[in-house]
């Protein structure tokens, strides 16, 4: 392959890679490391304890890509607690069931919400959270 050839390739398939990532991953799955690493740093954190099987889940996940979707610039961390699988931590924020959102900034502990799907209720605590008028 000329070496003209091979920068146009490499070039091509850079773009690809490019146009096809997100820009920036809207869920990560909770870790300790990640949460107080994003505490450290007085990031804004929504921990949402959350199951592949919930309904309701499935609908927060909807108004949370939506919040992200008109809020491009708001800096949330979404940290996925497996309701299922990570037990310790659905105890360690107290959450009642499946569907609980808590959202931080820092250490700080901002909001608490049990299976909120209204898209009004949540964009105002993470738009009050954020500083951000709507």
């Amino acid at each position: 392959m000329q070496p003209t050839s091979t920068a146009v390739l490499a070039l091509f398939v850079a773009t690809c890679l490019l146009l096809n990532a997100p820009a920036r991953a809207a869920t990560e799955p909770f870790t300790q490391a990640r949460f107080e690493a994003l505490q450290a740093d007085n990031a804004l954190i929504l921990v949402d304890i959350h199951a592949n099987w919930c309904p309701t889940c499935a609908k927060q996940q909807k108004v949370l890509d939506d919040y992200e979707a008109q809020r491009p610039k708001v800096e949330l961390h979404r940290l996925k607690v497996d309701f299922d699988d990570q037990k310790k931590w659905v105890k360690h924020f107290r959450a009642p069931r499946q569907s609980t959102l808590l959202l931080y900034r820092g250490e700080e502990q901002i909001w608490f919400s049990v299976a909120e799907t209204r898209a009004e209720k949540v964009f105002e605590a993470i738009d009050s959270a954020a500083g951000v008028t709507p």
